[in-house]
């Protein structure tokens, strides 16, 4: 399976709008390279413009959706279109995952559960998810979860127990804390024997040098490709095969005694 990380530039200068295009035009190059596209968490305002959330929301069906479904219809791949901020009908404000088939169909939408700011920003600006999404594809299934998600490892326990093999995390990552990003998505990988996939954004946004350094880790946490600073496309060909055949020789999560683990043995 090949899968590709567009760690998209969000220095500011750019339109919203702008942006959506530049974006799209990146997932359509990646047609015949990628079988999954990944984008970053809140790519199209920056996951540190508050002020921007309330005027730059849209409805789940909005034009990021109608942009990314196209895209990926067009490239034929599966894409994690990353996270917009999302107006609930009813008026809250959500940071929504959008996750699109080969067709151009929403497959899933995940809100993120874990909000960052503790008294300001996005933790009192949005409202929490309160779901686990995991999505099938043919090759393997996506755990999704969210930049600051990272740092619950519980959420990661319950999307592996609903089957997840493959984790996604896409994430407004800064990089003063970039040696945590590692870290994270490394332990991650380690402690729930499945691949990890983080996909982080370039650039500075409101005053915020982004920490870049996309990642894939593999269920042993070995590091199979990483980015650098700036803009890049992170692509990477991994076997999902080798979640099983690591659980199976180190099947430590069997012997799970707490939370969600299953009898045993």
């Amino acid at each position: 399976m090949r899968a590709s990380l567009l760690q998209i530039d969000v220095n500011e200068g750019e339109s919203v709008e702008s942006r959506r295009v530049r974006v799209a035009s990146l997932v359509r190059q990646q047609a015949g390279s990628a079988d999954l596209v990944v984008l970053p968490e809140l790519w199209t305002t920056g996951a540190f413009a508050y002020e921007a959330f309330s005027d730059e929301a849209e409805p789940l069906e909005g034009p990021t959706h109608e942009a990314m479904a196209k895209a990926a219809s067009d490239a034929g791949v599966w894409l994690h279109a990353g996270s917009i901020p999302e107006r609930d009908p009813e008026g809250p404000l959500y940071n929504t995952s959008l996750i699109f088939s080969p067709s151009g169909d929403l497959v899933a939408a995940y809100r993120k559960i874990h909000r960052f700011g503790f008294d300001k920003g996005e933790a009192v600006l949005m409202s929490a998810g309160e779901e686990l999404v995991t999505v099938r594809l043919p090759e393997t299934v996506l755990g999704v979860a969210t930049c600051y998600d990272l740092r619950f490892p519980e959420l990661f326990r319950g999307l592996v127990d609903a089957g997840a093999e493959t984790l996604v995390v896409p994430a407004g990552w800064p990089e003063r804390r970039r040696a945590h990003w590692t870290l994270l998505a490394q332990a991650r990988a380690v402690e729930n024997q499945a691949f990890v996939l983080a996909c982080g954004t370039a650039g500075t946004h409101a005053g915020v040098p982004q920490a870049g350094h996309s990642i894939v880790v593999d269920p042993w946490g070995e590091v199979l490709a990483r980015s650098g600073a700036g803009e890049e496309v992170l692509t990477v060909e991994f076997d999902p095969g080798k979640v099983a055949v690591t659980r199976d020789q180190f099947p430590a999560l069997k012997d799970r005694m707490l939370g969600l683990a299953p009898p045993r043995r």
